[in-house]
């Protein structure tokens, strides 16, 4: 088996929701779920920190966890990513990238998204999920994506995709929503790193056009998992009501 590393990173000043990752979730920050939940998959061979900020390394040492000092300058957590592995203060095959406001995620859906890595035939892993609300294919904050027969991904936009052209009554129009997680090879990451801005990755404001528009193989997986980010503090409250759930299931 491959070398796993997942690295959550925990920018301290979010734009729409700023120190959101010590926000508390359950007598606990969000930033330590988050952290507690990687250790629980199972999967990988460390799971590290990358904050930006003293006072978020003091809270990661507090509740044991493994800390790396990043750039205020990152923009997004592939670039602290990137910051680390050209550093050399992370050495692995496979590096997950696993958002610090994603308390819920599980081994299953883990499961799911590294479920071919040892195949060594794709440079990115990530996840997609049916579509089954009509409000959330419509919305552009929720990014659609289309694969090849492989499971490669072809296009991925805040539009509508794919677009059916005829109004076919007989025909059951699927459309898939992208989950954000995702999974890349040391070889992807050095050469993300040297990618320039893309056209389709300006005009859709999505980071993985740029991999795609360089030819980067992203293999998408399906799961039937829902997944729960806290983005804006109302979302706090459902993630409090999802947590007494699952503590009493």
């Amino acid at each position: 088996m491959a070398k796993i590393v997942c690295m959550i990173p925990a920018r301290l000043q979010s734009s729409r929701f700023p120190r959101k990752i010590l926000a508390d979730l359950g007598g606990r920050t969000l930033l330590q779920r988050s952290w507690e939940a990687a250790c629980r998959t199972g999967f990988f061979d460390r799971v590290v920190v990358a904050v930006d900020a003293e006072e978020t390394a003091e809270i990661v040492r507090g509740f044991g966890g493994d800390v790396e000092m990043t750039s205020v300058d990152c923009l997004n957590g592939t670039e602290r990513l990137i910051e680390l592995v050209q550093n050399d203060r992370i050495e692995g095959e496979v590096f997950v990238n696993w958002q610090a406001d994603e308390p819920f995620l599980d081994r299953s859906i883990m499961g799911d998204l590294l479920q071919s890595i040892d195949k060594k035939d794709s440079d990115v892993w990530t996840l997609k999920k049916k579509i089954d609300d009509p409000v959330q294919a419509l919305s552009p904050h929720i990014a659609k994506v289309v694969t090849d027969a492989e499971g490669r991904a072809l296009y991925f936009s805040r539009s509508l995709i794919p677009h059916y052209r005829d109004d076919q009554a007989d025909c059951e129009k699927i459309f898939y929503k992208h989950i954000g997680i995702y999974a890349f090879t040391y070889g992807a990451l050095l050469k993300i790193a040297a990618l320039k801005l893309c056209p389709i990755e300006y005009a859709e404001q999505l980071e993985q056009l740029r991999w795609l528009y360089n030819g980067l193989r992203i293999c998408v997986h399906q799961t039937q998992q829902e997944v729960m980010g806290i983005d804006l503090p109302e979302h706090l409250f459902a993630a409090q009501a999802r947590l007494k759930i699952s503590l009493h299931a």
